[in-house]
């Protein structure tokens, strides 16, 4: 089983749209798909169909990922009755708010990742919704994930954020799980006939290279209509959607090949150390944790250009 997260420090760029739309490629591929929705407006939840009042919801997950809780909290879609597979939606909900703590605590930062591996022998892929910031909520997607994906408008502002998004990420790779790679920047609702758009594109692929994707998705009002009635962009009729199902089909592809073959496990060997902190530092928060590692990856770097070592008197 594989995780990706979409994410953006900037609302109303079309994050969710962007993961409904992944959610969909894989779906008609026939990936067993899992979408995660810890944004607390709930859009994946809707967009998914997954409408009603729920026992249990990734909030519930946060608070105890007990297996039964996560069972309970995830909901087959209603993109099912289109044609047969496994889409399901991990239901979202607003008290997830409460959740989203500035300095989350490192017993915090590791349940979803605890919740995914009593599951990851019933998906392939695991799309994780965030929320539009840095907080508790975001991170505790990171940490539990193998790609991100960051989502940006085409304008130099909104990528600006990306690149704070992606330092953030080294930061977490470097002293929590060492899995976590940036997959890049997506640029979503670029108008083909604007001028400014195409400017901005190039100016954004010169200044950050590879790390833009080469995949743009289009406005296009197909997406929404798709959205709000709760269906798949690929099950949405008109050439259109047609055209957009393929940008997502491509870009489903570069994360498939980001990922490579092998499913790693939820907690194994690439998870130790963190198994490590979360019994160590229970009480301590994320960032206090990644200063420590910082400290300690620090000193064994001047350990080793010094060549000092361990058996050395």
């Amino acid at each position: 089983m594989h995780v990706l997260s979409v994410s953006s420090l900037k609302g109303g760029v079309g994050k969710t749209t962007v993961a409904l739309g992944l959610a969909s490629a894989a779906f008609s591929q026939g990936l067993r798909t899992l979408v995660v929705d810890l944004d607390p407006q709930c859009d994946a939840t809707t967009g998914l169909g997954a409408i009603g009042v729920f026992g249990e919801t990734v909030a519930d997950v946060l608070q105890n990922p007990r297996h039964s809780i996560v069972h309970r909290s995830i909901v087959s879609s209603t993109w099912t009755k289109l044609h047969p597979g496994t889409i399901d939606v991990m239901v979202g909900s607003p008290q997830t708010q409460a959740q989203d703590s500035p300095s989350p605590t490192i017993q915090e930062i590791w349940r979803l990742e605890v919740a995914l591996a009593k599951v990851e022998r019933e998906y392939d892929l695991v799309i994780i919704d965030t929320p539009p910031s840095i907080n508790g909520l975001t991170r505790t997607a990171w940490v539990a994930s193998d790609r991100v994906l960051i989502v940006s408008e085409p304008s130099l502002f909104s990528v600006v954020a990306a690149d704070r998004t992606t330092h953030a990420l080294d930061e977490l790779r470097k002293g929590l799980t060492p899995r976590l790679e940036t997959l890049g920047i997506l640029i979503n609702r670029f108008r083909p006939q604007s001028t400014e758009g195409d400017f901005r594109v190039n100016e954004l692929r010169e200044k950050y290279g590879n790390r833009i994707l080469p995949q743009v998705v289009e406005e296009r009002t197909v997406l929404q209509q798709a959205q709000g009635a709760g269906r798949p962009i690929h099950g949405w009729p008109g050439e259109s959607a047609v055209e957009i199902s393929q940008v997502f089909d491509r870009i489903l592809e570069f994360v498939q090949q980001s990922l490579g073959q092998k499913s790693p496990s939820r907690i194994g060997k690439n998870n130790r150390k963190v198994m490590r902190l979360n019994r160590v530092l229970r009480g301590q928060t994320l960032d206090e944790v990644l200063k420590v590692e910082a400290s300690e990856d620090a000193q064994t770097s001047v350990e080793g250009i010094l060549g000092l070592g361990e058996d050395q008197n």
